[in-house]
């Protein structure tokens, strides 16, 4: 090497050391498609009884030639957060760990042998013992409060489906065979032989269910359910069932839908989550308690918002934690059950994705993250909110750039305040007109909190941001964390007053002096979906849109979707009743009207929004000579899982938006 080429490299290497001092901004790592699955999610935090140690899940994209998944692991740390240790390995995933009472070890599920098993991974030490085999598949389970025995539920086992497939007899029966959920009670220790306790013409809960033990470990509570269809939330009732005899007593059957049950810590109440009646699919409930003597029913104080989700008990009775969105952040309140008052428990701003308390309601274990810091295990004690932070496992995202975000408020043309998230580009320099992104959220009650801003997306804020994009987030009426009347506020009306909440957000973007005018781009998923293929049916101001496994056509969609209750909730009436409505609310009648170049994309095996919804938007768009795409994502539902689907999904709205959208 030259003499010359030599001085050259060195004043080179130099020159970028010093920019590095200058600049620590340049050590930061460039958000792509690619980095944001790398995130891994923190979930199911749980304190022991004793308060010393907790455990949590963390799931983990495995990519190979051959593999496309995420697998989740176990992990245990002191409270004060030291000794932090992965607890579980292997291909299979492990997860929804349950502390013994004694702390001496927990229970969990895992498909390590095929179907979801329960495990027990005792802390002195060995490896995890199989509490359950065979057929039967675990959903939720509950330790009672004795360590003696372990409830569980588990679908009704199927014939032999590999088997009928192989001798092409494979037929099956609409809303016939639908493997109803079962309760079941097995002693931890000594013979472990599953004993059925409920069975019957209906399911005990369905995704997400819960079930409790009294405190004395004689009863178990449980949700029943017409049957496990997504669509039969509305029909749960509350029952509680002997551990012992079998006996079964009815706690709450109205034409409310009842669930989510906790005992008081002396066994005489059962609170829980009451829905208004008739049930809505807007999610308007409240707290009530059941005296389980004499039957009375009492309602606690309302909630802010109206979405209780019950943590529990404090360790005297008087209190119940409940967890819920208010704006765009969570908070844990208590309500005081004599004063009928709900008070503050959290102060700090971000999402909290749970809020696990312990049985002994000494702590509480946290799943918390704010825009600029990833999710991580947090504990705080009951008494007094100060979460230590327990786990670690995203640190490498602080090397990555944190654009800035704020809270925007602005009015509506009906003069209702209307409140979304402002994300800015990296090193945006004041003054300076931007292209603007316009993403819309699910539900249509979902809600745009404060998380982290690199979380995965198909359509990645932090990239965009990245990229020189600024991205509103807005949470137009409808969405949840501001109370029952605004969440209900879109009811009859999908395209109307939503549509004005999202296009006076943009103007108020345009307003701040922020985004270019000729230079803006829509896009959303599910119902954030169906408001993009609205919003390119009726004005051209998009120069580019990413319609997400979106409902393109009421009547088609209510037809095949899983869940044939919900619209007709909020339109009043099937299609067949008001039909005229249903039309006059369906993007693909105004497909005539869209000159917008449009995405599309769609998992193959959504249920929820099945495929046609794509089908028909894109199809359209294609005899009318739209510029228009549409990627398939085979074997995703309605939420992409495989993290190769999900790089390709967030890569493809990315090169959409490049193309048509110049920075």
């Amino acid at each position: 090497m030259s003499v010359f080429v030599v001085v050259f490299a060195t004043m080179m290497k130099n020159v970028a050391v010093a920019l590095l001092l200058l600049c620590p901004a340049a050590l930061a790592q460039k958000w792509t498609p690619d980095t944001v699955v790398k995130v891994k999610p923190v979930a199911e935090v749980r304190v022991s009884p004793d308060g010393s140690r907790v455990v949590y899940t963390v799931s983990e994209p495995m990519m190979a030639d051959d593999k496309s998944e995420v697998v989740r692991q176990i992990w245990m740390a002191r409270s004060d957060g030291s000794e932090n240790a992965q607890l579980t390995f292997g291909e299979k995933s492990s997860n929804d760990p349950h502390w013994l009472p004694d702390a001496g070890g927990f229970v969990f599920t895992s498909r390590r042998s095929g179907k979801p098993q329960l495990y027990l991974l005792r802390l002195r030490g060995g490896e995890a013992e199989p509490l359950t085999s065979g057929k039967l598949e675990v959903a939720a389970f509950e330790i009672s409060p004795d360590g003696k025995s372990i409830a569980f539920t588990a679908s009704d086992v199927k014939e032999d489906e590999e088997k009928k497939a192989k001798a092409k007899e494979d037929y099956r029966w609409i809303d016939e065979d639908l493997g109803f959920r079962r309760l079941y009670v097995m002693a931890i220790d000594g013979e472990r032989k599953p004993r059925k306790l409920v069975g019957g013409d209906f399911s005990v809960g369905g995704d997400g269910t819960v079930i409790d033990w009294s405190p004395d470990s004689k009863w178990i509570a449980y949700e029943r359910l017409k049957t496990p269809s997504p669509n039969e939330w509305p029909t749960a009732d509350l029952l509680m069932v002997n551990a012992e005899s079998g006996e079964i007593r009815a706690v709450a059957a109205t034409g409310a839908a009842e669930l989510a049950p906790r005992f008081s810590p002396d066994g005489k109440w059962l609170a829980y989550v009451i829905s208004d009646m008739p049930p809505r699919w807007g999610t308007s409930a409240r707290v009530q308690l059941a005296n389980l003597a004499t039957g009375e029913k009492k309602d606690v104080a309302a909630t802010h918002d109206s979405q209780p989700d019950i943590a529990g008990f404090s360790a005297d009775g008087k209190r119940i934690y409940v967890r819920e969105a208010r704006g765009t952040v969570d908070r844990v309140y208590a309500i005081d059950i004599a004063s009928n008052k709900v008070v503050d428990v959290s102060t700090s701003d971000g999402a909290l994705a749970e809020a696990n308390l312990n049985h002994t309601a000494t702590h509480f274990g946290l799943a918390m993250q704010s825009l600029h810091k990833p999710v991580e295990a947090y504990v705080t004690p009951v008494d007094r909110f100060a979460p230590v932070q327990v786990s670690r496992v995203n640190e490498a995202m602080g090397k990555y750039p944190a654009p800035k975000t704020e809270v925007l408020r602005w009015k509506s043309t009906d003069g209702k305040e209307i409140e979304g998230l402002l994300t800015y580009p990296i090193d945006y320099a004041a003054g300076k007109r931007v292209p603007l992104l316009l993403i819309v959220h699910g539900g249509p009650a979902g809600v745009f909190k404060q998380a982290f801003l690199g979380n995965y997306s198909p359509f990645p804020v932090a990239v965009f941001a990245q990229d020189g994009y600024a991205v509103l987030r807005a949470n137009p009426r409808g969405s949840s964390g501001y109370g029952r009347d605004f969440r209900y506020a879109n009811y009859k009306d999908w395209g109307g007053g939503d549509y004005n909440d999202l296009m006076t957000g943009v103007d108020a973007v345009i307003a701040k002096g922020v985004a270019d005018p000729n230079r803006l781009g829509v896009m959303g998923w599910s119902y954030g979906g169906f408001m993009t293929s609205w919003i390119v049916g009726h004005t051209d101001r998009f120069k580019a849109a990413i319609v997400g496994a979106g409902v393109t056509d009421l009547l088609s969609f209510t037809g095949t979707a899983d869940i044939p209750g919900f619209l007709p909730d909020y339109f009043g009436g099937h299609y067949w009743e008001t039909y005229d409505t249903w039309r006059a609310h369906s993007p693909i009648m105004f497909v005539g009207n869209v000159k917008t170049p449009t995405l599309l994309e769609h998992g193959e095996a959504d249920a929820r929004v099945p495929i046609s919804q794509g089908y028909e938007f894109y199809n359209a768009l294609k005899l009318r000579g739209v510029p228009a795409r549409m990627i398939v994502f085979p074997r995703q539902h309605h939420g992409l899982t495989e993290p190769k689907m999900r790089v390709k999904a967030a890569q493809s709205s990315v090169e959409w938006i490049e193309k048509w959208i110049p920075r």
